[in-house]
C-alpha cells in the first residue's frame, strides 16, 4: 500500500502524452488526458459499458451534461447537454441517470399541479449520446398537494440489470404517508408494484415511522426495511416494529413480512446488504431505553440482523455495545468512564462482506449546517457546510458479534452556496414520518467541494484499506486528538489507513507532498469489482478520469 501512496503522489505534468500509466508491484493507476472541455464538472461516474465510460457533469445550478469517454484511453469523446423534453407543456426536471444491462437511461420528473400528480419518466440514450424520442412513464403518483409531493429514490441491482424505484409522499391531513415501490427491467418495463399507506393516531406517544432502506439483489428480489416505534405510556415500554418486506422473483413477488423481534432498545438507523449466501444483512446503530419507555436517542452500539431468505426468518440478531477503547477515542477518557453514549451524528457509509462471512461496518460522522439565507425571494442564497469527520470501523464475526473496532481520524468540511432550499424532494420528513434514503450528499452540490470529502474503502484478500484526503501536516498521525482539519481541499494529499486482522491501523502517506499534484475526489468513484475502480481527480482547472486496479 506504500507503493500506492507513492503512486498517488506522482506529479502529473500537463505535457504528458495522451494518457499516463503508473504501475508499481500489485497496484496500478491510470489517468486519461486532461479534460479540456469545460462544460460541467463530473459529479457522478455512471458506469462502463460497450467500451465506453459514461459520466454526469453539472455546470451552474441545473445544467447537466452527459460525458462519454473511450474506455481504454479514458479520453473524452462526447460532452452534450442533457436537454429533457416537455411533458404536457411542463419542463421535466432531472432526477437520475442509470445503466441497465448496457442501456443508458436519463430519468426525470414533472409535477402537474391541477391533477396533483407527480410523474416520473425515463428516456433512453444511444451509445453515442443521442436522446431517444420515446418516453416511458414510470410513475404517476397521486399526491395530496404540491408541497407534499414527496420524492423519488433509486437503487440498481449489483449486476446493473434491474432498477428499483420508490416514491414517498405525506398526507398531513390524514396523518399518513404513502410509499410506492416499483421494480423495472432493462427496458423500463415494470416487473411489480407495491403501494403502502401508513397512518397513526395521537394515542401512540413518540410515534415514528421510518423507511430505513431498500434494495434489489442479483436474483431480482426486492426488499424494504421499515421501523415503526412508539411508547406505550401505560405499560411504560418502547414498542418497536422492525420488519423486512421481501418481494421475491420465485414467488411471483408476493409480499413476505419478516419480523425482527427485540425489547428494551430502539433502532436509530439501518442499512441492508444482500449477500451471495441467500441472506440479507441488516446493520445500524441502536440506543438504550429508559425505564419509562423513552429512548435515549444516543448511539449505544452497532447491531446486526441476518435474514434467511430460504425460510423468511431472522436467524441471528446481535447488539454490540461500543467498547471502552473506541469510546475513549470518540468521547475522551472522562466521558467514556462515565458511560456516555455517542451523539446520533453518524451514518452508515458502507458495508463489506468479509471473506470469513462476517461484516465490516464503516460509519462516518456527518453533519450539515445550513447558514442564514441572504437576499430576497428567488434571488436568495444560503451557505451550506458539509462536515465528514471520523469514521468508526466495526468488524463483526459471522455470528454478528463484535470482532474488533477502531477509528479513522479525519476532520473534513466544505462550504457551498446554493439557491434557496427547495423542500419538495424531502419525501416525507415530519416529526412522525421519515425517509432515511436521501441522507447522502445531493448531486446538485457535488462539483463544488463536498466531492473531496469522505473516503474510498478498499477490501481485497481479507485486508481493509481506507483512502481519503488529508492535511499534509497530519503525516503519520492516527490519534484523533492530534489531527488538524483538512483546510483547503485543493491542497489535500492522499493517505491510506490499513487495518490488520486485529483492527490495528498503519498509516501510509506520500514521502513528500508534491506541489500541484492532482487531488482524488473520494465522493465520486465507481466500483466495478473488488479489484477495479473508476476514479476522478483534479487540480483547480485540471481534471482527469482515472482507473485504479488492484492486481
Amino acid at each position: 500500500m506504500k507503493k500506492l501512496l507513492l503512486l498517488l503522489a506522482v506529479t502529473l505534468f500537463s505535457n504528458f502524452s495522451a494518457f499516463s500509466q503508473y504501475k508499481m508491484e500489485n497496484v496500478s493507476m491510470t489517468y486519461g488526458e486532461e479534460i479540456t472541455e469545460e462544460k460541467g464538472k463530473i459529479i457522478k461516474i455512471i458506469g462502463e459499458t460497450n467500451n465506453k465510460i459514461y459520466a454526469l457533469g453539472l455546470k451552474g445550478k441545473s445544467d447537466y451534461f452527459l460525458k462519454i469517454f473511450e474506455s481504454k484511453a479514458m479520453k473524452l469523446i462526447s460532452n452534450k447537454p442533457i436537454v429533457l423534453p416537455e411533458l404536457k407543456d411542463k419542463d421535466i426536471d432531472f432526477e437520475e441517470i442509470v445503466i441497465l444491462n448496457g442501456r443508458l437511461y436519463v430519468i426525470g420528473s414533472v409535477y402537474h399541479r391541477k391533477d396533483k400528480v407527480f410523474t416520473l419518466v425515463g428516456i433512453e440514450y444511444s451509445e453515442d449520446g443521442k436522446l431517444s424520442n420515446n418516453m416511458t412513464t414510470m410513475f404517476e403518483a397521486q399526491v395530496a398537494r404540491s408541497s407534499d409531493r414527496g420524492g423519488f429514490y433509486f437503487k440498481t441491482s449489483p449486476d446493473e440489470h434491474m432498477l428499483l424505484a420508490m416514491h414517498t409522499a405525506l398526507y398531513e391531513k390524514e396523518d399518513a404517508m404513502k410509499y410506492e415501490l416499483k421494480l423495472f427491467d432493462p427496458s423500463l418495463k415494470p416487473v411489480f408494484t407495491n403501494i403502502e399507506k401508513v397512518s397513526y393516531d395521537d394515542d401512540k406517544k413518540d410515534f415514528e415511522f421510518t423507511i430505513a432502506d431498500f434494495d434489489v439483489n442479483t436474483k431480482d428480489d426486492a426488499f424494504v426495511v421499515i421501523n415503526e416505534s412508539y411508547r406505550d405510556k401505560k405499560k411504560k415500554e418502547k414498542v418497536e416494529k422492525f420488519q423486512v418486506f421481501a418481494f421475491k422473483n420465485e414467488n411471483g413477488y408476493k409480499k413476505d413480512v419478516i419480523d425482527i423481534n427485540f425489547t428494551g432498545k430502539e433502532i436509530i438507523n439501518c442499512k441492508m446488504l444482500s449477500t451471495s449466501k441467500n441472506t440479507v444483512q441488516l446493520v445500524g446503530f441502536y440506543s438504550s431505553v429508559r425505564e419509562n419507555g423513552k429512548a435515549n436517542k444516543e448511539l449505544k452500539g452497532v447491531y446486526n440482523a441476518t435474514i434467511n431468505l430460504g425460510t423468511n426468518t431472522n436467524d441471528n440478531l446481535k447488539f454490540n455495545e461500543f467498547d471502552y477503547a473506541t469510546k475513549v477515542k470518540l468521547l475522551g477518557e472522562r466521558r467514556a468512564k462515565k458511560g456516555k453514549d455517542l451523539k446520533p451524528l453518524y451514518i452508515i457509509h458502507s458495508i463489506i462482506e468479509k471473506n470469513d462471512g462476517g461484516l465490516i461496518v464503516i460509519s462516518e460522522y456527518r453533519f450539515v449546517y445550513v447558514g442564514q439565507k441572504q437576499g430576497i425571494g428567488p434571488l436568495g442564497v444560503q451557505p451550506i457546510t458539509y462536515t465528514t469527520n471520523e469514521m468508526i470501523v466495526t468488524s463483526l464475526k459471522p455470528d454478528g458479534s463484535l470482532d474488533w473496532s477502531n477509528v479513522v481520524a479525519k476532520d473534513q468540511s466544505a462550504t457551498v452556496t446554493v439557491a434557496s432550499l427547495n423542500f419538495f424532494g424531502v419525501g416525507g420528513g415530519s416529526s412522525n414520518f421519515n425517509v432515511a434514503l436521501g441522507l447522502s450528499i445531493p448531486l446538485g452540490v457535488m462539483g463544488k467541494g463536498p466531492e473531496y470529502l469522505s473516503a474510498i474503502p478498499i477490501y481485497k484478500d481479507g485486508q481493509l484499506s481506507i483512502l481519503f484526503n488529508d492535511n499534509k501536516k497530519n503525516k503519520g498521525i492516527t490519534d484523533i486528538e492530534e489531527i488538524k482539519s483538512l483546510g483547503n481541499y485543493n491542497n489535500a494529499v492522499p493517505t491510506v489507513f490499513v487495518f490488520d486482522d486485529k483492527g490495528q491501523i498503519s498509516r501510509k502517506d506520500p514521502e513528500e507532498a508534491i506541489k500541484n499534484e492532482l487531488v482524488i475526489r473520494p465522493g465520486i468513484y465507481y466500483r466495478k469489482n473488488e479489484k477495479e475502480f473508476l476514479i476522478y481527480a483534479s487540480r483547480k482547472s485540471q481534471d482527469k478520469l482515472g482507473r485504479m486496479v488492484l492486481q
